[in-house]
C-alpha cells in the first residue's frame, strides 16, 4: 500500500545548510540552484522548471532584480524579487548552455518534476532531512517568511491562498504552534 508522504518545510537552519551541501556534493549545481531559488522565492517547482536562462541573464541590466512569471497552477502573474540570491543565480545562469535554466541531460527540455523530486530526496537522504518533496521549497519559503514577519495576509497573497488558515496549515505553523502550546499546558497547574 502506498503511503502519502508528509512533505514539510525545513525548519532548521543547519538542515538547510546540510541540504545545500548535499545537493552540491551528491547531485549537481543545477539541483542546488533549484533548491536555493525555490526556497528564496516560494515558487512552485513546476514554475521554476519553466524558467528560461535568458530571463535571469536579462535581469543583470535591471536595478530591481524582479522576475516576472505567470504561475502555472493559478495562471496569475507574479513578481519575484531575486535580490537575496540574484548574484548566485546569475552566475549559475551564465554557465548554463541551454535555453532552460534547469535543463535535462536528455534532449532540449527542462528536468521533470519527478526528476526534481528524486534529486531533492537523494540530497535529503545524505543530509538526514525527512519529509522532503517538491513542495518543501515553497513551504520552507513560507515558514521562514512567517517566522521573520508574522505577516499572514502578505504571505497568503504571495502564495496565492484563499484563506489565512490554509496558508498557516500549508507551512505547518498551526500544527507546530499547537504542539508548542500543549507542551506547557496543563489543566492541573
Amino acid at each position: 500500500m502506498n503511503q502519502v508522504k508528509d512533505v514539510q518545510p525545513i525548519r532548521n537552519q543547519q538542515q538547510l545548510e546540510d541540504m545545500k551541501w548535499a545537493l552540491k556534493r551528491h547531485c549537481s549545481e543545477r539541483d542546488y540552484m533549484l533548491f536555493v531559488l525555490g526556497c528564496e522565492t516560494g515558487l512552485r517547482v513546476g514554475d521554476l522548471l519553466k524558467l528560461k536562462t535568458q530571463q535571469i541573464l536579462a535581469l543583470k541590466r535591471k536595478q530591481d532584480k524582479i522576475l516576472h512569471v505567470k504561475e502555472g497552477k493559478t495562471q496569475k502573474n507574479r513578481d519575484i524579487y531575486l535580490g537575496n540570491c540574484f548574484q548566485e543565480v546569475y552566475d549559475y545562469a551564465k554557465n548554463v548552455q541551454n535555453a532552460w535554466l534547469f535543463p535535462s541531460r536528455k534532449g532540449d527540455s527542462p528536468i521533470t518534476t519527478t526528476q526534481a523530486y528524486r534529486q531533492l530526496n537523494k540530497a535529503a537522504d545524505f543530509a538526514g532531512v525527512e519529509h522532503v518533496g517538491n513542495h518543501t521549497l515553497r513551504k520552507t519559503f513560507g515558514y521562514w517568511f512567517y517566522k521573520a514577519t508574522k505577516d499572514v495576509p502578505m504571505l497568503q497573497g504571495i502564495v496565492n491562498h484563499s484563506h489565512p488558515s490554509i496558508t498557516l496549515r500549508y507551512i505547518g505553523i498551526t500544527e507546530e504552534e499547537t504542539h508548542n502550546v500543549l507542551k506547557t499546558f496543563s489543566v492541573f497547574q
